[in-house]
């Protein structure tokens, strides 16, 4: 159990509070400074004060960087959610003009989702509002509601039923899946039997609604070889380019891999539901100039 000598908010300056935050998302006190456009001793001035506040030590350096302590861990969210809440309020004001604002937009997008999405998103901000600062938040998938109500995100962009009231909805597009592979691969027409002998990649989505392709392959009476497994689809382009390995995705994911020239899609030989991508926002913030403004962007830029 941690004790903690109790602290009044008041007595607590809430740029301390800033570069508590900044240090634990860069877990380095330059790269905080880096962050917040101040010097290095600025910040380590800033946590002193804090430590001695507190009465725990908040970060201890370590050879991969400063590593928090339990209890920094335990107030880190808090704070973090707090100083969005405080962001958001302060940068509304009575509208949003994209071009002189300098607001920063947290969002929800799974690693796939961040290959489709972010690049063309991240070039039309840049031209149209070139002081918006993105984020793309690391959150656990059972956090994004309560991180939607809460202000932390702004956003979440996917395939995301398990999303409802009084989370909003806008459907983007359906997507089908299909199958990649290496663009000279001799399967050049993939039946049932062909999928079932081939070896597989599997990337296991911890959450969403991409879970409808084991779900599917499931009731198929379909069990795939799996021979690599990887917790991310950074590295699968490249995996598959240089193997025989299939790969299970969306559409239009595969499409941005197939860009590269090495890399072909084919249909699946198993009906597999498609993925029925959306934007999301908390109904707190539907009439919020900055947040309809953001998903404007991805509606004007991702709708069939």
């Amino acid at each position: 159990m941690i004790l903690i000598t109790a602290v009044n908010i008041a007595e607590i300056d809430l740029n301390l509070l800033r570069a508590f935050d900044a240090v634990l998302q860069e877990r380095s006190v330059t790269g905080a400074a880096r962050r917040l456009g101040l010097t290095q001793p600025a910040v380590s001035n800033a946590l002193g004060r804090l430590r001695e506040r507190f009465e725990d030590a908040l970060f201890v350096r370590t050879p991969s960087g400063m590593d928090a302590t339990p209890f920094a861990r335990e107030l880190g969210e808090p704070v973090r959610q707090a100083l969005s809440l405080l962001d958001a309020a302060l940068s509304h004001g009575p509208g949003f003009d994209p071009r002189t604002s300098r607001r920063a937009f947290r969002f929800y997008m799974s690693d796939i989702g961040q290959v489709e999405f972010l690049p063309p998103l991240v070039e039309r901000v840049q031209r149209e509002a070139p002081g918006v600062r993105l984020e793309a938040a690391a959150i656990e998938l059972d956090d994004v509601g309560d991180a939607l109500a809460a202000g932390a995100l702004d956003l979440a962009v996917g395939f995301l039923p398990g999303l409802g009231p009084p989370v909003r909805r806008r459907r983007l597009f359906r997507d089908p899946y299909v199958c990649l592979m290496r663009a000279d691969h001799e399967i050049t027409s993939l039946t049932k039997k062909r999928f079932l002998e081939a070896s597989h990649v599997l990337v296991p989505y911890r959450g969403g609604g991409h879970r409808v392709i084991e779900e599917a392959l499931e009731r198929a009476g379909v069990a795939r070889r799996i021979a690599l497994r990887v917790s991310h689809f950074t590295v699968v382009p490249m995996v598959l380019e240089r193997s025989d390995l299939l790969l299970v995705l969306p559409g239009r994911v595969a499409r941005v891999f197939e860009r590269r020239g090495k890399l072909k899609s084919l249909p699946l030989p198993v009906a597999i539901p498609p993925a029925d991508v959306g934007v999301h926002w908390h109904e707190r913030y539907d009439a919020d100039p900055g947040n309809r403004w953001l998903r404007e962007r991805l509606v004007d830029l991702f709708t069939d």
